[in-house]
Formats: structure tokens, sequence, C-alpha cells
């Protein structure tokens, strides 16, 4: 049997890999395009949908009563604030910098009873620095970036940077111990159809042999729906398990705006001014909202390819799998059946992830258990859509941080079971280095 790598370089070469389902015209609304083929009427949900997506929300109460409840802790007023053109978001350059399209998470050593991270008693499981009148907001992430570098075998030096971090105008008193992790906001495009692949499907890939002793696992959390434990994909520990519940944890944690799935403000017993604030109606983010906005991310297409053909990106793509890359960035998966969304049903796709979480060393570790992922360990990045991020974002951040400014970067920041790769990497000709670099631009 082929190894996952052998199989891409195959498929690759022999041009079988799946196409993007759509092919639409490279500018800044790329990933802003829906499916192709959707009716009349799915076309005018999705347009709903993307209203909300870009809505600013507003303080309660206000006249019309749609988009009212924001806060009374807050990060930003919509979902474009943080996926501006629905792309990627970076870190601060420096410390004066406030945050705009990354947060905070918050825990205390221990878990709950379902295995989820404790929040913190005053600060709660994710820093909000904004508040409405009279709520102060909690406070702010302070970030300096340290620098070293490192040495390719060919003698190329490469500057890396990692963040360090302060806490600093907390309105709440101190933290104490806390574990605390930065997120980059990632694109949104693609993602109903990694919604829509079976959970069977990813714990058969986690139950496969890999080379380079990588053993990718199944992180498992809890539905809020149904209050199953089940197989989590979205987050960047698949702390989450469906679109759904990624979107709505999003406006309870980014904007405080509640849903049936998130009923409660985030406040927490010593935040009484936030506690005696007004809300906009329970919940404030109807379920039909909900779903309307799940819809519109979920039928947003995929990242389409470029060069393909170009015999640099062919290369790269041989190198991409002779590195090792493939065992975990898997080029291709299928969606099962799907009543809910039959657009999204049995459809090859090319993401470039296996979806599950990997032990990535002590370089990249944040210390931060979730769930059955630990501190060591995040899901594997989807890597569509990487090279048309710089044409659309202003400032993109790659890895979990935004600590890696290029795709270079990135790769020489791995480490535990992706260390073979990047050993190989970094021992490379340039030639092959500058090819796979290509590659990666093309997806």
């Amino acid at each position: 049997m082929k190894s996952a790598s052998q199989l891409l370089a195959a498929l690759l070469l022999a041009g079988t890999i799946p196409a993007a389902m759509a092919e639409p015209a490279i500018d800044r609304e790329t990933l802003t395009r829906p499916l192709s083929g959707l009716s009349a009427g799915d076309t005018e949900r999705f347009l709903r949908g993307r209203s909300l997506f870009r809505q600013s929300w507003v303080i309660a109460p206000a006249r019309d009563g749609e988009v009212d409840g924001l806060g009374p802790l807050y990060n930003r007023l919509a979902c474009i604030s943080c996926h501006a053109k629905n792309g990627r978001g970076g870190a601060p350059s420096h410390p004066d910098e406030r945050m705009q399209s990354m947060l905070v998470r918050l825990s205390v050593p221990g878990r709950t009873p379902r295995e989820a991270p404790r929040p913190h008693p005053v600060y709660g499981d994710q820093l909000n620095e904004e508040g409405i009148p009279g709520v102060p907001g909690e406070g702010r992430m302070q970030i300096r970036w340290r620098t070293h570098t490192v040495r390719l075998a060919d003698g190329t030096r490469v500057e890396l940077r990692e963040p360090r971090t302060k806490f600093v105008e907390l309105a709440y008193g101190k933290l104490g111990p806390v574990l605390a992790s930065l997120r980059v906001s990632p694109h949104v495009a693609g993602l109903g159809l990694l919604d829509a692949v079976p959970p069977s499907a990813l714990e058969a890939m986690a139950g496969e042999l890999r080379p380079d002793g990588i053993r990718g696992s199944v992180n498992r959390v809890v539905d809020r729906q149904t209050g199953a434990t089940v197989v989590g994909r979205f987050g960047l520990k698949s702390n989450t398990p469906n679109l759904r519940q990624q979107i709505a944890g999003a406006f309870a944690g980014d904007m405080s705006i509640t849903s049936d799935l998130f009923p409660d403000e985030n406040c927490t017993p010593a935040q009484a001014a936030c506690r005696h604030a007004p809300n906009g109606g329970q919940p404030e983010l109807s379920t039909a909202q909900l779903d309307d906005i799940t819809f519109y991310v979920a039928h947003l297409a995929p990242p389409p390819r470029r060069d393909e053909t170009s015999p640099l990106v062919v290369r790269g793509a041989v190198a991409f799998a002779g590195f090792g890359c493939a065992a975990c960035h898997r080029p291709n998966m299928r969606t099962g059946d799907n009543p809910q969304y039959p657009a999204l049903a049995q459809r090859e796709f090319a993401p470039y992830t296996d979806l599950l979480v990997h032990d990535m060393g002590t370089r990249l570790a944040d210390s931060r258990p979730d769930h059955l992922a630990g501190g060591r360990q995040w899901r594997t990045a989807p890597l569509w859509g990487l090279g048309l991020l710089a044409a659309i974002n202003e400032d993109v951040g790659f890895l979990h941080d935004g600590r890696a400014r290029n795709f270079e970067e990135a790769i020489l920041w791995h480490g535990g079971e992706a260390e073979k790769a990047r050993q190989r990497y970094a021992a490379a000709p340039a030639s092959l280095r500058r090819a796979l670099i290509a590659f990666l631009h093309s997806l």
C-alpha cells in the first residue's frame, strides 16, 4: 500500500487531485463567493447570512432590535472585523498596537467534568478588551517579539520571532496563575466542506499507520445541541464539533451575543456591572439568524488553485510529499451524505489537512490543554487558500499566534511529530525549497 506522501505525488503528477469547485477571478472578493449551482432560494439565504456576517452589532436597546445586544464585554463589533474579506488575521507588530484580528484564550489548571478547560474565575475563558458604557473592558495583552536566527544546511539564515506577552490595564484585579493562549483568526472559506466530512473518516485517519512517528488523534468535545460527546474538528485544537457551534461560540466569546447554544452573557460573578447591563433579548441571536449565518459560511466556495501545471509548482508538490508534509496535510477528503445541505454531499475537495491534533513540540506549545488535546497539540491547519491571503488581507500571520510572517518561517517552527519533515526542508537545496514555497502559494 502506498503511503500518503507517495499517493499525493502520484495524484499531483497525474493531475487527478480534485480541482476547486468554483473558478472565480482572483481578487479581494475571492473568499466571499458561494459554491456554484445554488438555487434562487439558497442564494437568498446565503445573502441573508452574508449580511449578518458583515453586520456591526450595537448596544441594547436599539430601535430596530434586530442586531442589538453587543457586550457587555466584547472584542469586536462584527464577524467581518476579525475575518476581513473572509480572510485571515495577523498579530500586532509592536507592544503599543492593539490586537485587531486575534484573541487570548484563558483558563486555570484543571478541567470541567466534561473535560473542557476551566475558565478563569474572574476573567472567564477569553480576554474581552472592550466594554459598553459603564462596563470596563477587561484589559489587554501586550506583545513583544523576540527574534533568533536559524541556519539552514546551505548556510541560509532565517530570522524567526516568538511572542513575549504581558497583561496590562487589567480592570478586575490580578490574574494570578493562568493559562493563556494567543489565537489568530483563520479564513473561513470552505468550512462547510470540512464540516461535512463524516466523523468515521476522521477516526479512520487517526487509526492509520504513518511514517516518522506521526500519530494524529481526534479530540472529543461536547455537542451543545445534543449534549453528546463527539469528534471535534474546528478550532485550533479541534475543540468544537461543528460549524454551527463554532459560529455561535464566536458570537458569544467575541461579541457576547447570546444564542440557543450559548444562552448566557460572558460575565463572571466578579463583574457586577457586566451582570446588570441591559441585553438584547433572550437569545440575542435568534435561531433563524444563526441558521442563516451558518448556511452562509457553510456554502462559501473553497479557495481556488492557481498555476497547478507550472513546472516549479509541480516540483514543489513532489517535494511537499517527499519531505513528509502530506502525512498530516492530507491533499484530499470527501464529504458524506448531507440531507441538511445537499450541495455539500459526496464532494471531493483538497483542503490539505486531516483535522486531527498532533504533537508539534515544545517550541509551539501553549501548555493549555483543551478537552483531550494537550498543551503541545494543535490541529493540522488547512493549507488551501494560503497563497491568496497576502492579496486579500493587509496583515497576515501564520501558525496559531501569527508569529510566522511567511511560509518558510512557519515550516521552520514545526517540531514534535513534524520534526523530520522540518529537518528535510532545512537540509534541502535552495531550489527545492523555492519550489515547495511556490507550491504553497498555488494552494
